[in-house]
């Protein structure tokens, strides 16, 4: 399978990779969270963000000093931008689809559309996207458009483990256990822990939130599928915890009326 030989490159990367990689990821720092320290091997990669980082309820662009939203993207964005020059990557590697903050679930058909346009645009065999955990709802949005775009662009989907609810709060970088699936752990070199390290520092806007996230290892996935239409997990999921506007019944709603299987 493409997605298991992917994983088996990045285990050990001899020569390029054996296909073309386009990561979707939910705001910009997800894909370094999950992937910062191997994005050097993929040089060639192309990244597309859905949402824009910026959420509209303006909390977050007052607590950073911002003027308003667009403000607040652009610091974003120049974050983003320095993170990955320190990887190799040009500032042209990566693109967003622009919808708001907290709000991916509310504009799955544009996601999805966007989505396949990339991957039909790009000519990537495997998407490198979000796990299906109820971590985030923009995380489980872009999950669920990722799905359903590679049903009119054929693609392997591979998972980056992010963060769900657990026992004692925040379960953070290990994936929900799924039937038939194997996570692979990568564990970083010195040099990649220093990089990532440089890399997370770059993203100043989101130093508070980044502290929870522990540098050491990378695991990742093939995709199982899943159906959207159920809960990740039992109980409260972690967003649920949060005045985001989204509850995993709304988020279950929405999912249902659009074709991700």
């Amino acid at each position: 399978m493409p997605a298991n030989e992917f994983l088996r490159w990045l285990a050990r990367p001899e020569g390029p990779p054996p296909e073309r990689v386009l990561i979707v990821a939910a705001h910009p720092d997800d894909e370094v969270i999950g992937l910062g320290g191997h994005l050097p091997l993929l040089p060639q990669a192309r990244i597309l963000h859905v949402t824009d980082g910026a959420p509209r309820n303006g909390q977050d662009v007052a607590a950073h000093g911002f003027a308003d939203c667009a403000g607040y993207a652009a610091a974003r964005r120049r974050e983003l931008e320095a993170a990955l020059a320190l990887a190799g990557l040009p500032a042209s590697a990566a693109s967003t689809l622009g919808i708001p903050d907290q709000e991916a679930a509310l504009h799955l058909p544009a996601a999805i559309e966007g989505i396949a346009a990339a991957i039909a645009a790009s000519g990537a065999g495997i998407i490198v996207t979000h796990a299906h955990e109820g971590g985030h709802p923009d995380h489980d949005a872009t999950a669920l458009a990722v799905h359903a775009a590679v049903r009119r662009c054929p693609a392997a989907i591979v998972e980056m483990a992010g963060y769900h609810a657990g026992p004692h709060g925040i379960a953070v970088g290990a994936f929900l256990p799924h039937p038939g699936t194997t996570p692979v752990t990568l564990a970083l070199s010195p040099a990649q822990c220093a990089l990532k390290h440089r890399m997370l520092d770059c993203f100043i806007t989101q130093s508070a939130v980044l502290e929870a996230f522990p540098v050491g290892a990378e695991r990742l996935r093939q995709a199982p599928d899943y159906d959207f239409t159920r809960p990740p997990h039992p109980g409260l999921l972690f967003y649920e915890n949060f005045p985001w506007g989204m509850s995993g019944e709304l988020f279950r709603r929405l999912a249902a009326a659009v074709p991700w299987h």
